[in-house]
């Protein structure tokens, strides 16, 4: 992707109240969908947060509807050069419009939990804590994957046992990387498909909990 990609700033759906100062939710949608589709799950997480729902910065092939990070088809499909660029994308976005939030976490579903866990390993000390679900690690060596051995980001990985749409050998990938990487935490739900279950939202929460007791110790 020779022109660099930047995510539309004016498609953020951000939820009410002061943003200034307060600890700042990213939720990151996944293919075919849009800043809409996980504004859904607010009423779940925890409160005193402010949270922001961003828009992918490509459109998919036509005719399917919504946004997506990055190509899922062709040769290039899942490459990870184009997670990195949507994840390079997105930190971006970050800097120019949360830069004052007193701690961040990413919330991503599918793609947009690839994308998370990219911007993870290009800033870690960007964000505090990662929720993937139903995503996966891209494979290949970033520069700074050796800092996060040490660093053990929290990172909450949730997936169904019945997901046939993330390949086999991503969750093995994954599997085994996010092990040696981060502080983790999370589940296979038995039975779950491509999706988000009540259960699976009920544990992101105390997960989510988990990261704000650590803001207010450390604020």
């Amino acid at each position: 992707m020779s022109e660099e990609l930047r995510l539309d700033g004016a498609l953020t759906r951000w939820s009410a109240g002061e943003r200034r100062g307060m600890p700042l939710l990213v939720l990151l949608h996944g293919y075919g969908a849009d800043e809409h589709d996980l504004f859904g799950l607010v009423p779940y997480l925890p409160e005193r947060i402010t949270v922001a729902s961003v828009a992918a910065p490509l459109a998919p092939p036509w005719p399917m509807p919504g946004r997506s990070w990055y190509p899922i088809e062709g040769l290039d499909g899942r490459s990870a050069e184009s997670v990195t660029a949507a994840a390079g994308a997105f930190l971006r976005w970050l800097d120019e419009e949360a830069a004052d939030a007193s701690s961040v976490a990413f919330l991503g579903f599918s793609q947009g939990a690839a994308v998370a866990l990219q911007a993870l390993r290009l800033d870690p000390e960007r964000v505090d804590a990662v929720v993937a679900l139903s995503g996966y690690v891209a494979p290949g060596e970033l520069p700074r994957d050796a800092e996060l051995v040490g660093l053990r980001p929290h990172v909450f990985w949730g997936r169904g046992s019945h997901d046939d749409v993330i390949p086999d050998a991503l969750v093995a990938h994954t599997a085994e990387w996010l092990p040696g990487h981060s502080e983790l935490s999370g589940r296979v739900y038995t039975g779950l498909t491509h999706s988000i279950s009540e259960e699976e939202l009920g544990d992101v929460r105390a997960f989510l909990a988990k990261w704000l007791e650590r803001v207010a110790e450390t604020g």
